[in-house]
């Protein structure tokens, strides 16, 4: 009688990939809530990682939006020179983040 584990020629077994149980509905059921369940808790530890980030840019673009506003009720020359600051410094911080980025290895 032919056991499920194939044997190799240094002694180690290994497995077949597709298990011999495919065809119950039992077990394909058990099989979408063992994923479903596994991509939820991908899902929740992409989230405590991207949570922040996002929070982070809509606020500093908020920020960035509302001096404007600010600016723009004092006159035309400090809105300006608010605009001029404000995209010199996300340049800088967009030149920084990819310079950071290209240092990382891989």
């Amino acid at each position: 009688m032919p056991s499920k584990e194939l044997a190799s020629p240094l002694g180690e077994t290994k497995v077949p990939l597709l298990s011999q149980n495919h065809l119950s509905t039992t077990n394909e059921e058990e099989q979408e809530q063992d994923l479903t369940r596994k991509v939820w808790i991908e899902s929740k530890k992409l989230w405590h990682i991207v949570g922040p980030a996002i929070f982070s840019r809509i606020a500093s673009y908020m920020m960035l939006v509302i001096t404007q506003a600010f600016a723009g009720h004092l006159g035309d020359l400090e809105l300006a020179a608010i605009s001029i600051a404000n995209n010199v410094v996300v340049g800088f911080d967009f030149g920084l983040l990819v310079r950071l980025h290209n240092t990382i290895p891989l």
